[in-house]
């Protein structure tokens, strides 16, 4: 990777526990979007938080940057204002959608209260089926279940 990637965004769904979340990472600008649907700030998972840093410093000493004392923690973070599960069992189809949303946009970047199109408190069961339908088709698809 070089400075013409510097506006991709890798997305890596975590799963804390059983629950999921999703991170969308731009290793070269060095940002962690963060996607809890839940709600929880990422400091409510430390291990995650030290995992992701450690990676992205390995990244970074991999491509040899040099980088100050005060650079090397140079990582942001960003919590993004996303909707909201309203039970306990979503949370997987709700981290599918937000990177369905993020890819369907075609966004090398997500805002920090998500996006205009989708800017609600939380999503419709209609929604959520939507994510859960398309989910199986792929699947399907792929033909895992047979």
């Amino acid at each position: 990777m070089d400075n013409k990637d510097a506006e991709k965004l890798f997305f890596i769904p975590f799963n804390i526990g059983g629950h999921w979340l999703l991170l969308a990472i731009n290793p070269i600008r060095e940002i962690v979007y963060y996607l809890d649907s839940l709600g929880n700030d990422w400091t409510t998972y430390p291990d995650m938080k030290v995992l992701i840093d450690t990676v992205l410093q390995a990244f970074r000493a991999q491509r040899d940057i040099q980088t100050s004392r005060r650079g090397a923690n140079s990582i942001t973070w960003i919590k993004v204002a996303c909707p909201q599960q309203r039970n306990q069992i979503d949370c997987g189809y709700f981290m599918l959608r937000f990177m369905r949303d993020t890819l369907a946009l075609g966004r090398l970047k997500i805002l920090t209260d998500y996006f205009d199109e989708f800017k609600c408190a939380f999503y419709t069961k209609d929604q959520v089926d939507e994510i859960k339908e398309e989910w199986c088709q792929f699947m399907i698809k792929l033909n895992v279940c047979s």
